[in-house]
């Protein structure tokens, strides 16, 4: 948040991810009514989200869960510190509000929401409370307390020694991208791409492309 000085009002920054333009052009007018909100950017897709995140430092990211080439945790794994992130999503499934709330979420809502309500929740992440709908509270409490129907993610050393960026590149060499079109995708040099390709060979003990991408799938990363 930032203080314009004087009588001005505090303003949140907010950053928009999600696939669907016509969402985001109505969720942008209904922050556009509210005095103390400004959207300083918007995405369509994970790699989109990461970069503009960086440059336009937001304090709140609306972020979409489900998206072609990722979704919400690939964006919460792939940005810095910063800014909190509230899921928007159609999905009130527990699995998708647990996976990004361990991702690190500050809070998960439905797009059934009225503008005003998600003014609000916007307000509430930013001042740092944690925010859900309703019904999706008892699936983060019942996470913590061990009565989630959603178990914990099985410890992978290989998957957990990639990197943000690595993870990345996985993501798109298991959807059968080629060098190129990831080094375009994630605004990177094809050289920094067989960097990152090389070390999760390495990292993931895997010999050649074809090996890794039957890895990747099993671990149902694509």
């Amino acid at each position: 948040m930032r203080n314009g000085g004087g009588a001005e009002q505090v303003s949140v920054r907010v950053f928009l991810v999600d696939d669907h333009a016509v969402f985001r052009s109505g969720v942008r007018a209904e922050l556009s009514r509210e005095p103390d909100m400004e959207v300083v950017g918007e995405a369509g897709g994970v790699a989109e989200a990461i970069a503009g995140i960086a440059s336009a430092r937001p304090d709140v990211v609306l972020l979409d869960v489900h998206m072609p080439d990722g979704g919400g945790v690939a964006v919460l794994t792939g940005i810095d510190d910063g800014p909190v992130c509230l899921a928007l999503s159609v999905s009130d499934a527990a699995e998708d509000v647990i996976a990004v709330i361990r991702a690190g979420a500050r809070g998960y809502v439905t797009k059934t929401i009225s503008g005003s309500e998600l003014a609000d929740g916007i307000r509430r992440v930013a001042g740092g409370d944690a925010v859900f709908s309703p019904r999706l509270a008892g699936f983060v409490l019942d996470s913590f307390t061990g009565r989630s129907p959603v178990p914990e993610p099985p410890l992978d050393p290989e998957l957990d020694s990639l990197t943000p960026r690595e993870l990345e590149v996985l993501r798109l060499l298991a959807r059968g991208y080629t060098y190129r079109e990831i080094a375009e995708t994630l605004f990177i040099s094809v050289k920094t791409v067989e960097t990152h390709a090389s070390n999760v060979l390495r990292k993931t003990q895997q010999s050649n492309r074809n090996a890794l991408t039957r890895w990747a799938h099993r671990r149902r990363i694509d």
